[in-house]
């Protein structure tokens, strides 16, 4: 192992102590200033941004890595309000969650602290750069970043407006330390890092992550891949679903709560397959189906059990036709990756069988799946969608970057009694 993965973190782990023994003041403060520096370093992380997509170009991305990696004013200011937005939350650390009285006196209380050093591993997504970092310093954290080579020029034009705000602020720039070297062996020694890095959150594609969680020896937060499912119930308001239907497929098809499946009632079918793939047509979107669904429209590709396992992150897809609810949810089960599912419907029993039936992050009733977003439900920004069983799951903000510990307040109470 080579000491450069390991000197970045040591040195991350030494400013996280001066994070975590700032105030909730002075961390808010930061993060202000942190939106503030990257509105004002807009150009340069603009012109940085042009670099990466050209080089990204020639190197033959697909349309949803240049989406995903592609930044303009209105990103870069929707990066600042993240961070404000963030910034005004409210402050986790040394908040008690609970605190009971013991029979002999002792006040047990739950108080929440800083995971640590968190290493983040991402593709394509220049955001998580700040994002990540304004959520981890917010909760006591300092942040270990490891971008991709599609984004380094953007990535570290944004390190610098960061690094600029923790100086303005006294803080020590190691907070935020990014791993400029690309290569991918950094990434193995990265990962091996167990007496230093407290978690380890991949951000990317399915390779990236399964690479990740093998090579690990720290814990790690997985998110494989978004099979969201949108099922249309025979109750279904059929507007509302055509609706849900162009937001969740045709509007950024490459980002991970873009609808890949399509589940519709065969009660309903006849009056509402027509105009979901002639709306889907319109957007451009391709349909693989079943019979059922190739009956009404004879053009669509025939399905295979792939195709409904994919996470096509493109203008791609998967459609059957269920005979009810059960069916649906089984199809759910064997097919899904726990990150969002959506029901549309008017019947409040069957709303709330289908929120019981599904073990995923985020089901949505009567809404899009895009909400499934840190940011769209209220936590300023995310660092990751967790469909992983630990200590968070679905959208990830401030809070989930935290832990419980216990504080015990006694009064010179012992557990057994002191030998005359």
């Amino acid at each position: 192992m080579s000491g450069y993965v390991r000197g970045l973190a040591l040195a991350a782990r030494e400013a996280q102590v001066a994070i975590a023994s700032s105030d909730a003041q002075t961390r808010r403060g930061l993060i202000e200033g942190m939106a503030a520096h990257l509105l004002a370093g807009q150009q340069a992380i603009l012109a940085a941004n042009r670099e990466d997509l050209a080089k990204a170009t020639a190197n033959g991305a697909n349309k949803g890595t240049l989406d995903r990696l592609a930044l303009d004013p209105q990103r870069v200011q929707g990066m600042a309000d993240a961070l404000r937005e963030v910034a005004a939350q409210t402050d986790p650390l040394g908040a008690v969650t609970r605190s009971e009285t013991r029979p002999n006196g002792m006040v047990v209380e739950r108080q929440r602290i800083p995971l640590g050093l968190i290493a983040m591993i991402y593709e394509a997504r220049p955001n998580v750069t700040a994002e990540a970092a304004a959520l981890c310093l917010k909760a006591g954290n300092a942040v270990l970043l490891r971008g991709g080579s599609e984004a380094a020029a953007t990535n570290a034009a944004i390190a610098l407006c960061l690094h600029a705000a923790l100086r303005d602020a006294g803080l020590p720039a190691a907070a935020v330390s990014l791993v400029t070297d690309i290569a991918r062996e950094h990434v193995l020694d990265l990962l091996q890092l167990s007496d230093l890095i407290d978690l380890a959150i991949p951000r990317g594609g399915e390779s990236l992550i399964r690479f990740v969680a093998e090579h690990a020896r720290v814990p790690v937060i997985k998110h494989y891949k978004g099979v969201c499912h949108l099922y249309v119930d025979r109750a279904a308001d059929l507007d509302k679903a055509l609706g849900l239907l162009v937001d969740g497929k045709a509007t950024r098809p490459g980002v991970c709560n873009a609808l890949e499946t399509l589940l519709v009632h065969r009660d309903i079918a006849p009056l509402f397959l027509p105009r979901a793939l002639a709306a889907l047509r319109a957007h451009s979107v391709e349909v693989r189906g079943d019979e059922a669904t190739r009956t009404v429209d004879a053009s669509v590709t025939p399905a295979s059990d792939n195709d409904y396992a994919a996470e096509f992150l493109d203008l791609v897809l998967a459609v059957r036709v269920v005979d009810d609810l059960p069916q649906a949810l089984a199809h759910i089960a064997r097919f899904g990756s726990d990150h969002t599912e959506v029901i549309v419907t008017e019947d409040a029993g069957a709303a709330e069988a289908f929120v019981r039936g599904t073990r995923s992050s985020a089901v949505m009733v009567n809404a899009s799946s895009r909400f499934n977003d840190g940011g769209q439900l209220g936590l300023g920004a995310e660092i990751g969608i967790s469909t992983t069983r630990l200590h968070a799951y679905g959208p990830m903000g401030v809070e989930a970057l935290t832990i419980e510990r216990f504080v015990v307040r006694g009064a010179g109470q012992v557990r057994h009694p002191i030998p005359s």
